[in-house]
Protein backbone atom coordinates (compact mmCIF):
# COMPACT_ATOMS: atom_id res chain seq x y z
CA UNK A 1 0.00 0.00 0.00
CA UNK A 2 1.32 3.54 -0.47
CA UNK A 3 1.45 5.64 2.29
CA UNK A 4 -0.09 9.16 2.27
CA UNK A 5 0.19 12.13 5.35
CA UNK A 6 -3.37 11.42 5.52
CA UNK A 7 -6.42 9.40 5.38
CA UNK A 8 -9.98 11.22 6.40
CA UNK A 9 -12.98 9.00 6.38
CA UNK A 10 -16.20 10.75 6.00
CA UNK A 11 -20.50 10.08 5.81
CA UNK A 12 -20.87 12.59 3.04
CA UNK A 13 -18.53 14.30 0.68
CA UNK A 14 -19.57 17.68 -1.15
CA UNK A 15 -17.29 18.14 -3.41
CA UNK A 16 -18.63 21.14 -5.31
CA UNK A 17 -17.01 20.21 -8.54
CA UNK A 18 -18.71 20.44 -11.98
CA UNK A 19 -21.00 18.13 -10.96
CA UNK A 20 -21.58 18.90 -7.72
CA UNK A 21 -21.38 15.30 -6.89
CA UNK A 22 -21.89 14.47 -3.12
CA UNK A 23 -19.87 11.16 -2.38
CA UNK A 24 -21.45 8.91 0.31
CA UNK A 25 -19.07 6.68 2.52
CA UNK A 26 -15.63 8.17 0.78
CA UNK A 27 -12.53 9.16 2.24
CA UNK A 28 -9.58 11.96 1.42
CA UNK A 29 -6.11 10.56 0.54
CA UNK A 30 -3.77 13.42 1.75
CA UNK A 31 -0.04 13.83 0.72
CA UNK A 32 1.91 17.20 0.69
CA UNK A 33 -0.94 19.05 1.03
CA UNK A 34 -3.05 17.86 -1.66
CA UNK A 35 -5.74 15.68 -2.29
CA UNK A 36 -4.02 12.71 -3.52
CA UNK A 37 -7.05 10.72 -4.11
CA UNK A 38 -11.16 10.41 -3.59
CA UNK A 39 -12.19 6.55 -2.65
CA UNK A 40 -14.36 4.69 -1.09
CA UNK A 41 -13.93 4.25 2.87
CA UNK A 42 -13.33 0.83 2.64
CA UNK A 43 -10.29 1.40 -0.12
CA UNK A 44 -6.90 -0.77 0.62
CA UNK A 45 -4.51 1.49 -2.07
CA UNK A 46 -3.11 4.09 0.77
CA UNK A 47 -2.29 3.92 4.61
CA UNK A 48 -1.46 6.53 7.09
CA UNK A 49 -0.25 6.92 10.26
CA UNK A 50 -3.08 9.60 10.48
CA UNK A 51 -6.71 7.94 9.85
CA UNK A 52 -9.39 10.08 11.01
CA UNK A 53 -12.90 8.51 11.23
CA UNK A 54 -15.51 11.10 10.62
CA UNK A 55 -17.97 8.73 9.43
CA UNK A 56 -20.66 10.63 11.15
CA UNK A 57 -19.72 13.74 9.36
CA UNK A 58 -19.86 15.72 5.92
CA UNK A 59 -17.03 17.13 4.35
CA UNK A 60 -16.92 20.24 1.98
CA UNK A 61 -14.83 22.43 0.72
CA UNK A 62 -13.23 25.35 3.17
CA UNK A 63 -15.80 28.47 2.91
CA UNK A 64 -14.32 31.11 1.49
CA UNK A 65 -15.46 34.50 3.13
CA UNK A 66 -14.68 36.83 -0.04
CA UNK A 67 -14.99 40.29 2.15
CA UNK A 68 -13.68 41.45 5.61
CA UNK A 69 -12.02 44.01 7.67
CA UNK A 70 -10.85 41.56 9.96
CA UNK A 71 -9.32 43.23 12.72
CA UNK A 72 -12.84 45.38 12.95
CA UNK A 73 -13.77 42.37 15.66
CA UNK A 74 -12.17 44.90 18.02
CA UNK A 75 -15.33 47.36 17.48
CA UNK A 76 -18.01 44.77 16.97
CA UNK A 77 -20.89 46.36 18.42
CA UNK A 78 -19.04 49.83 19.30
CA UNK A 79 -21.45 51.24 17.62
CA UNK A 80 -24.81 49.85 15.89
CA UNK A 81 -28.29 50.18 14.87
CA UNK A 82 -27.09 53.33 12.49
CA UNK A 83 -27.09 54.50 8.73
CA UNK A 84 -24.01 54.05 7.05
CA UNK A 85 -22.34 57.61 6.38
CA UNK A 86 -23.37 58.26 10.13
CA UNK A 87 -21.59 55.26 11.50
CA UNK A 88 -18.50 55.33 9.14
CA UNK A 89 -18.16 59.90 9.70
CA UNK A 90 -19.35 60.01 13.34
CA UNK A 91 -18.35 56.81 15.01
CA UNK A 92 -15.75 54.32 12.72
CA UNK A 93 -13.41 56.52 11.33
CA UNK A 94 -13.21 58.79 14.75
CA UNK A 95 -12.73 55.49 16.39
CA UNK A 96 -9.89 53.74 13.87
CA UNK A 97 -8.32 57.29 14.14
CA UNK A 98 -7.23 57.01 17.97
CA UNK A 99 -6.95 53.49 18.07
CA UNK A 100 -5.77 51.54 15.03
CA UNK A 101 -2.12 50.82 15.20
CA UNK A 102 -0.16 47.57 14.36
CA UNK A 103 -0.54 45.68 17.69
CA UNK A 104 -5.05 46.40 17.46
CA UNK A 105 -4.67 45.04 13.12
CA UNK A 106 -2.44 42.01 14.58
CA UNK A 107 -4.91 41.17 17.92
CA UNK A 108 -7.94 41.88 15.92
CA UNK A 109 -7.03 39.72 13.02
CA UNK A 110 -6.47 36.75 15.10
CA UNK A 111 -9.16 37.20 16.72
CA UNK A 112 -10.98 37.12 13.29
CA UNK A 113 -8.85 33.92 12.04
CA UNK A 114 -10.20 32.12 15.70
CA UNK A 115 -13.74 32.96 14.43
CA UNK A 116 -13.99 32.08 11.13
CA UNK A 117 -11.83 29.08 11.70
CA UNK A 118 -14.31 27.68 14.39
CA UNK A 119 -17.22 28.01 11.50
CA UNK A 120 -15.49 26.75 8.95
CA UNK A 121 -13.73 29.83 7.00
CA UNK A 122 -10.52 28.56 5.28
CA UNK A 123 -10.12 31.45 3.09
CA UNK A 124 -10.53 35.20 3.38
CA UNK A 125 -10.10 38.88 2.08
CA UNK A 126 -9.50 41.68 4.37
CA UNK A 127 -9.13 45.24 3.37
CA UNK A 128 -7.58 47.16 6.26
CA UNK A 129 -4.91 49.32 7.64
CA UNK A 130 -1.18 47.70 8.70
CA UNK A 131 -1.76 45.07 6.21
CA UNK A 132 1.51 43.74 7.15
CA UNK A 133 0.28 42.93 10.80
CA UNK A 134 -2.59 40.82 9.20
CA UNK A 135 -0.30 39.25 6.99
CA UNK A 136 1.70 38.02 9.88
CA UNK A 137 -1.01 36.81 11.85
CA UNK A 138 -2.43 34.96 8.52
CA UNK A 139 1.23 33.72 8.07
CA UNK A 140 1.56 32.49 11.70
CA UNK A 141 -1.87 30.92 11.80
CA UNK A 142 -2.29 28.94 9.04
CA UNK A 143 -4.86 30.24 7.44
CA UNK A 144 -5.24 31.41 4.05
CA UNK A 145 -5.64 34.92 2.78
CA UNK A 146 -6.33 37.66 -0.04
CA UNK A 147 -4.95 41.03 1.64
CA UNK A 148 -6.28 44.11 -0.22
CA UNK A 149 -4.59 47.37 1.35
CA UNK A 150 -6.85 49.80 1.06
CA UNK A 151 -6.33 52.73 -0.77
CA UNK A 152 -7.69 56.27 -0.04
CA UNK A 153 -7.01 60.11 -0.75
CA UNK A 154 -6.84 60.98 2.83
CA UNK A 155 -4.32 60.45 5.40
CA UNK A 156 -5.25 57.73 7.94
CA UNK A 157 -2.76 56.36 10.82
CA UNK A 158 -1.43 54.16 8.12
CA UNK A 159 -0.48 56.12 5.57
CA UNK A 160 -0.78 59.98 4.12
CA UNK A 161 -1.87 59.89 0.86
CA UNK A 162 -3.54 57.52 -2.15
CA UNK A 163 0.45 57.09 -3.60
CA UNK A 164 1.84 56.33 -0.20
CA UNK A 165 -0.76 53.48 0.45
CA UNK A 166 -0.32 52.16 -3.30
CA UNK A 167 3.27 52.56 -2.67
CA UNK A 168 2.73 50.06 0.57
CA UNK A 169 0.98 47.97 -1.60
CA UNK A 170 3.63 47.13 -4.10
CA UNK A 171 5.88 46.25 -1.26
CA UNK A 172 3.78 43.73 1.00
CA UNK A 173 3.03 42.29 -2.89
CA UNK A 174 6.79 41.99 -3.72
CA UNK A 175 7.67 40.77 0.41
CA UNK A 176 4.68 37.81 -0.16
CA UNK A 177 4.94 37.20 -3.96
CA UNK A 178 5.88 33.59 -3.24
CA UNK A 179 4.06 32.63 -0.39
CA UNK A 180 1.73 29.58 -1.07
CA UNK A 181 -1.08 31.19 1.05
CA UNK A 182 -1.33 34.76 1.39
CA UNK A 183 -1.51 37.15 -2.32
CA UNK A 184 -1.78 40.50 -2.64
CA UNK A 185 -4.37 42.77 -3.79
CA UNK A 186 -5.14 46.39 -4.57
CA UNK A 187 -8.20 48.07 -1.98
CA UNK A 188 -9.65 51.41 -3.30
CA UNK A 189 -11.52 51.64 -0.45
CA UNK A 190 -14.75 53.33 -2.89
CA UNK A 191 -15.41 55.63 -5.86
CA UNK A 192 -15.87 58.17 -3.65
CA UNK A 193 -12.72 58.26 -1.76
CA UNK A 194 -10.30 57.50 -4.15
CA UNK A 195 -9.68 60.47 -7.32
CA UNK A 196 -9.55 59.24 -11.33
CA UNK A 197 -5.60 59.53 -11.12
CA UNK A 198 -5.04 56.92 -8.26
CA UNK A 199 -7.10 54.52 -10.01
CA UNK A 200 -5.87 55.06 -13.37
CA UNK A 201 -2.35 53.56 -11.73
CA UNK A 202 -4.05 50.82 -9.79
CA UNK A 203 -5.69 49.96 -13.09
CA UNK A 204 -2.17 49.91 -14.73
CA UNK A 205 -0.56 48.42 -11.84
CA UNK A 206 -3.21 45.45 -11.48
CA UNK A 207 -2.31 44.70 -15.64
CA UNK A 208 1.36 44.97 -15.49
CA UNK A 209 1.62 42.65 -12.08
CA UNK A 210 -1.43 40.67 -12.60
CA UNK A 211 -3.01 41.95 -8.80
CA UNK A 212 -6.61 41.45 -8.34
CA UNK A 213 -8.02 44.40 -7.08
CA UNK A 214 -11.21 45.15 -4.73
CA UNK A 215 -13.27 47.52 -3.96
CA UNK A 216 -16.86 49.07 -2.04
CA UNK A 217 -18.86 50.02 -5.34
CA UNK A 218 -22.54 51.08 -5.62
CA UNK A 219 -23.17 50.30 -1.56
CA UNK A 220 -26.21 52.49 -0.89
CA UNK A 221 -28.19 54.86 -2.99
CA UNK A 222 -26.85 57.68 -1.48
CA UNK A 223 -23.32 56.65 -3.13
CA UNK A 224 -24.91 56.36 -6.57
CA UNK A 225 -27.00 59.37 -6.40
CA UNK A 226 -24.74 61.18 -4.79
CA UNK A 227 -22.17 60.79 -7.63
CA UNK A 228 -24.32 61.83 -10.60
CA UNK A 229 -25.15 64.72 -8.58
CA UNK A 230 -21.55 65.70 -8.86
CA UNK A 231 -20.32 64.59 -11.62
CA UNK A 232 -23.34 63.43 -13.73
CA UNK A 233 -22.53 59.79 -14.23
CA UNK A 234 -22.77 56.49 -12.09
CA UNK A 235 -19.89 55.52 -10.33
CA UNK A 236 -19.36 51.98 -12.42
CA UNK A 237 -20.16 54.17 -15.64
CA UNK A 238 -16.93 55.84 -13.99
CA UNK A 239 -14.65 53.16 -13.33
CA UNK A 240 -15.60 51.76 -17.08
CA UNK A 241 -14.40 54.37 -18.20
CA UNK A 242 -11.43 54.09 -16.30
CA UNK A 243 -10.65 50.58 -17.50
CA UNK A 244 -11.19 49.17 -13.98
CA UNK A 245 -13.80 47.00 -15.14
CA UNK A 246 -12.39 43.44 -15.49
CA UNK A 247 -11.96 40.04 -14.49
CA UNK A 248 -9.10 41.05 -12.28
CA UNK A 249 -11.74 43.49 -9.78
CA UNK A 250 -13.89 42.32 -7.33
CA UNK A 251 -16.80 44.78 -6.20
CA UNK A 252 -17.92 43.86 -3.05
CA UNK A 253 -21.45 45.00 -2.26
CA UNK A 254 -23.22 46.53 -5.56
CA UNK A 255 -26.73 46.89 -3.88
CA UNK A 256 -27.95 49.57 -6.70
CA UNK A 257 -27.44 48.06 -10.31
CA UNK A 258 -29.72 48.87 -13.24
CA UNK A 259 -29.95 45.47 -15.75
CA UNK A 260 -27.37 47.81 -18.05
CA UNK A 261 -25.02 47.46 -15.45
CA UNK A 262 -25.64 43.67 -14.63
CA UNK A 263 -24.76 43.75 -18.17
CA UNK A 264 -21.74 45.85 -18.24
CA UNK A 265 -20.47 42.83 -15.05
CA UNK A 266 -21.12 40.33 -17.07
CA UNK A 267 -18.82 41.57 -20.14
CA UNK A 268 -16.40 42.71 -18.10
CA UNK A 269 -16.26 39.44 -15.87
CA UNK A 270 -16.12 41.25 -12.78
CA UNK A 271 -16.99 39.48 -9.71
CA UNK A 272 -19.39 40.62 -7.35
CA UNK A 273 -19.09 39.79 -3.62
CA UNK A 274 -22.66 39.73 -1.76
CA UNK A 275 -22.76 40.46 1.81
CA UNK A 276 -26.39 40.34 3.03
CA UNK A 277 -26.19 40.51 7.16
CA UNK A 278 -23.92 44.08 6.84
CA UNK A 279 -26.54 45.12 4.10
CA UNK A 280 -29.39 44.76 5.78
CA UNK A 281 -28.09 45.97 9.29
CA UNK A 282 -27.00 49.09 7.76
CA UNK A 283 -30.11 48.97 5.11
CA UNK A 284 -28.12 49.50 2.30
CA UNK A 285 -29.73 47.93 -0.20
CA UNK A 286 -29.98 44.28 -1.46
CA UNK A 287 -27.60 42.99 -4.20
CA UNK A 288 -29.58 41.59 -7.29
CA UNK A 289 -27.97 37.93 -7.13
CA UNK A 290 -30.51 36.07 -8.80
CA UNK A 291 -30.54 38.79 -12.06
CA UNK A 292 -26.70 38.99 -11.33
CA UNK A 293 -26.23 34.49 -11.25
CA UNK A 294 -28.84 34.73 -14.41
CA UNK A 295 -26.48 37.22 -16.17
CA UNK A 296 -23.54 34.73 -16.04
CA UNK A 297 -21.91 37.02 -13.01
CA UNK A 298 -19.64 34.99 -10.56
CA UNK A 299 -21.18 36.19 -7.18
CA UNK A 300 -19.51 35.13 -3.78
CA UNK A 301 -20.25 35.89 -0.17
CA UNK A 302 -18.40 37.70 2.47
CA UNK A 303 -19.74 38.64 5.81
CA UNK A 304 -17.96 41.77 5.75
CA UNK A 305 -16.68 43.24 9.09
CA UNK A 306 -17.34 42.27 12.67
CA UNK A 307 -18.25 45.84 13.34
CA UNK A 308 -21.35 46.04 10.89
CA UNK A 309 -22.15 42.67 10.51
CA UNK A 310 -21.89 41.58 13.73
CA UNK A 311 -20.22 37.89 13.24
CA UNK A 312 -17.90 35.77 10.88
CA UNK A 313 -20.24 33.22 10.26
CA UNK A 314 -20.27 31.95 6.75
CA UNK A 315 -22.47 29.48 7.21
CA UNK A 316 -25.29 31.95 8.20
CA UNK A 317 -24.30 34.06 5.55
CA UNK A 318 -25.23 31.17 3.17
CA UNK A 319 -28.60 30.67 4.47
CA UNK A 320 -28.96 34.90 4.60
CA UNK A 321 -28.19 35.17 0.44
CA UNK A 322 -30.47 32.51 -0.60
CA UNK A 323 -33.59 33.26 1.84
CA UNK A 324 -33.04 36.88 0.64
CA UNK A 325 -33.00 36.39 -2.72
CA UNK A 326 -35.95 33.75 -2.21
CA UNK A 327 -38.10 37.21 -0.87
CA UNK A 328 -36.95 39.70 -3.14
CA UNK A 329 -37.96 38.23 -6.27
CA UNK A 330 -40.94 36.15 -5.16
CA UNK A 331 -39.50 33.11 -6.48
CA UNK A 332 -38.56 30.26 -4.11
CA UNK A 333 -36.57 28.65 -6.62
CA UNK A 334 -34.17 31.76 -6.74
CA UNK A 335 -30.90 30.49 -5.54
CA UNK A 336 -30.57 26.90 -4.38
CA UNK A 337 -28.71 25.25 -1.87
CA UNK A 338 -26.19 24.27 -4.17
CA UNK A 339 -25.66 27.99 -5.81
CA UNK A 340 -25.50 29.09 -1.88
CA UNK A 341 -23.00 26.65 -0.99
CA UNK A 342 -21.23 27.69 -4.46
CA UNK A 343 -20.98 31.27 -3.67
CA UNK A 344 -19.64 30.27 -0.50
CA UNK A 345 -16.44 28.15 -1.68
CA UNK A 346 -15.89 27.99 -5.89
CA UNK A 347 -17.22 31.07 -6.60
CA UNK A 348 -14.93 32.93 -3.90
CA UNK A 349 -12.28 31.19 -4.63
CA UNK A 350 -12.66 32.30 -8.43
CA UNK A 351 -13.41 35.97 -7.56
CA UNK A 352 -10.09 35.81 -5.76
CA UNK A 353 -7.76 34.23 -8.55
CA UNK A 354 -7.53 31.01 -6.34
CA UNK A 355 -10.45 28.40 -8.07
CA UNK A 356 -7.16 26.30 -9.56
CA UNK A 357 -5.96 25.37 -5.78
CA UNK A 358 -8.60 25.70 -3.86
CA UNK A 359 -13.07 25.79 -3.84
CA UNK A 360 -13.66 22.62 -4.18
CA UNK A 361 -13.15 19.36 -3.10
CA UNK A 362 -11.03 17.61 -5.94
CA UNK A 363 -7.71 15.61 -6.95
CA UNK A 364 -4.44 18.14 -7.45
CA UNK A 365 -6.05 20.84 -5.51
CA UNK A 366 -5.36 21.78 -1.94
CA UNK A 367 -6.59 19.97 0.80
CA UNK A 368 -8.78 22.77 2.15
CA UNK A 369 -11.76 21.85 3.94
CA UNK A 370 -14.18 21.82 6.60
CA UNK A 371 -16.00 18.65 8.28
CA UNK A 372 -19.36 19.59 9.54
CA UNK A 373 -21.00 17.12 12.39
CA UNK A 374 -24.22 15.56 11.29
CA UNK A 375 -25.83 13.98 14.33
CA UNK A 376 -27.51 17.19 15.99
CA UNK A 377 -31.31 17.35 16.19
CA UNK A 378 -31.60 20.22 13.65
CA UNK A 379 -29.92 18.47 11.22
CA UNK A 380 -31.95 15.04 11.59
CA UNK A 381 -33.22 13.86 9.24
CA UNK A 382 -31.16 14.13 6.73
CA UNK A 383 -32.97 14.00 3.10
CA UNK A 384 -30.89 16.18 0.97
CA UNK A 385 -27.11 16.91 1.89
CA UNK A 386 -26.73 20.28 0.35
CA UNK A 387 -30.73 21.73 1.45
CA UNK A 388 -29.18 20.25 5.12
CA UNK A 389 -26.31 22.28 4.61
CA UNK A 390 -27.69 26.21 4.05
CA UNK A 391 -30.86 25.84 5.81
CA UNK A 392 -30.28 23.34 9.13
CA UNK A 393 -26.56 23.18 9.60
CA UNK A 394 -25.18 25.93 12.26
CA UNK A 395 -21.73 26.75 12.15
CA UNK A 396 -21.30 25.14 15.67
CA UNK A 397 -21.57 21.40 14.11
CA UNK A 398 -17.92 22.36 12.45
CA UNK A 399 -15.60 19.77 13.91
CA UNK A 400 -12.42 19.69 11.77
CA UNK A 401 -10.66 22.34 9.07
CA UNK A 402 -8.15 21.68 7.46
CA UNK A 403 -5.76 24.57 5.33
CA UNK A 404 -3.18 22.92 2.82
CA UNK A 405 -3.43 19.54 4.30
CA UNK A 406 -2.97 20.65 8.07
CA UNK A 407 -5.49 20.63 10.30
CA UNK A 408 -6.28 23.95 12.35
CA UNK A 409 -9.04 22.58 14.15
CA UNK A 410 -9.63 19.81 15.45
CA UNK A 411 -12.50 18.69 17.68
CA UNK A 412 -13.58 22.25 17.65
CA UNK A 413 -10.32 23.01 19.22
CA UNK A 414 -7.96 25.61 17.79
CA UNK A 415 -4.57 24.25 17.45
CA UNK A 416 -2.71 27.59 15.63
CA UNK A 417 -4.52 30.23 17.89
CA UNK A 418 -4.56 30.58 21.81
CA UNK A 419 -8.57 31.18 22.09
CA UNK A 420 -8.05 31.99 25.54
CA UNK A 421 -5.76 34.35 25.59
CA UNK A 422 -7.25 35.68 22.74
CA UNK A 423 -10.70 35.99 24.59
CA UNK A 424 -8.52 38.47 27.24
CA UNK A 425 -7.01 40.40 24.79
CA UNK A 426 -10.12 41.49 23.45
CA UNK A 427 -11.41 42.23 26.70
CA UNK A 428 -8.21 44.26 27.21
CA UNK A 429 -9.22 46.27 23.72
CA UNK A 430 -12.60 46.66 25.35
CA UNK A 431 -11.67 48.20 28.43
CA UNK A 432 -9.36 50.72 26.96
CA UNK A 433 -11.88 51.92 23.81
CA UNK A 434 -14.56 51.97 26.68
CA UNK A 435 -12.61 54.43 28.63
CA UNK A 436 -12.61 57.52 25.78
CA UNK A 437 -15.55 56.24 23.82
Amino acid sequence: MTQADSIIKSGFIVTVNDQFEILKDHCLVINNGQIQAILENDQTQYTSNNIVDRTEHIIMPGLVNAHNHAAMTLLRGYADDLELMTWLNEHIWPAEGKWVNHEFVYTGTQLAMAEMLKSGTTCFSDQYFFPEACAKAVDESGMRAQIAPPVIDFANNWAKDAQAHIDKTLLLADQYKEHNRITIAFGPHAPYTVRDQPLTNIKNLSEAQQLPIQMHIHETAFEVNDAVEKTGKRPLTRLNELGLLNKNLQGVHMTQLNDDEIQMLADTQVSVVHCPESNLKLASGMCPITQLTKAGVNVCLGTDGAASNNDLDMFSEMRTAALLAKGITGDPTSISAEQAIKMATINGAKALGLNAKIGSIEVGKQADMCIIECNHLNTSPMYNVASSLVYSTNSAQVSDVYVNGKCLLQNKQLLSLDETALMQQAKDWQIKISQTK
